[in-house]
């Protein structure tokens, strides 16, 4: 069963609260989207589900977007076309209606990631390309040794691999995708080399993790990385990140194809 929070959203995030700031800091990186639209190969109808405010619909030519966050929806810009109000585990569309379809930074936020992933095949013609984190991967960021609720969270949150790529069926292909050290797309991992901005309350409330843990990791969290700003200890164990062009993280792209 998918339930709702009190905008309209499904899942476990309720993005009337977050939400406020998230378009400033969560802008659409072009080689990202070059990656995105090198999966979906061309395709000329995609549906993107979970779609958000809109970010990285350019990589596709022609998007039917469904997303059942009002505050979202209200969000998109103009030049987008409007979102359907509908949820990833009944999407109302025929069998095979799309070309391809696509959810970027959305399926850990399902009820049901397994029913979600399966509707999504049962309308696509084609490629299903997935955007997220590996959760086998995501506590190797240094970000786990200053707030390991976070990404705790962020681990258990995500879908494993194998699981999506079984919910999806036919022939998969899984990529890493680096992030680049001036990403302007802030989630938690594009701060890999400008620790800076995660004191920025906004910047890390743009990131949905955040919303679950309490003000008190935020304030451990805080003090901790400030302090070691201040006495060079984190340029020590991690300053080489701050000119590293890219970073292999845990962000992949899951496709598959029929």
């Amino acid at each position: 069963m998918t339930t709702r929070t009190r905008d309209g959203s499904a899942g476990d995030v309720d993005y009337g609260a977050i939400g406020s700031g998230y378009s400033g800091y969560r802008r659409p990186d072009p080689r990202i989207a070059q990656a995105i639209a090198e999966a979906l190969h061309g395709a000329r109808t995609v549906l993107n589900v979970g779609a958000g405010t809109g970010s990285y619909e350019s990589a596709a030519r022609s998007v039917t977007a469904v997303e059942p966050s009002e505050s979202m929806r209200a969000r998109r810009p103009a030049r987008l076309a409007r979102a359907v109000d509908a949820v990833a585990e009944d999407l109302p569309f025929a069998d095979g209606e799309f070309d391809a379809a696509m959810a970027l930074f959305s399926v850990h936020q399902w009820s049901d990631a397994a029913a979600g992933l399966r509707e999504m095949r049962r309308v696509t013609r084609g490629p299903v390309v997935v955007l997220t984190c590996d959760p086998k991967l995501v506590r190797d960021f240094w970000l786990y040794e200053y707030a390991p609720e976070v990404l705790d969270t962020e681990a258990r949150r995500y879908p494993a691999i194998e699981d999506m790529a079984a919910a999806l069926g036919g022939t998969g292909t899984i990529t890493s995708v680096p992030i680049p050290l001036d990403c302007t797309d802030g989630f938690n991992e594009a701060y890999y080399g400008r620790p800076e901005m995660l004191l920025d309350p906004a910047a890390r409330q743009a990131c949905s993790a955040w919303s679950f843990v309490d003000d008190g990791a935020r304030e451990r969290f805080d003090k901790a990385l400030r302090g070691d700003l201040a006495s060079g200890a984190w340029d020590e164990r991690f300053g080489g990140l701050r000119t590293q062009p890219a970073y292999e993280g845990a962000l992949v792209i899951v496709r598959a194809t029929p």
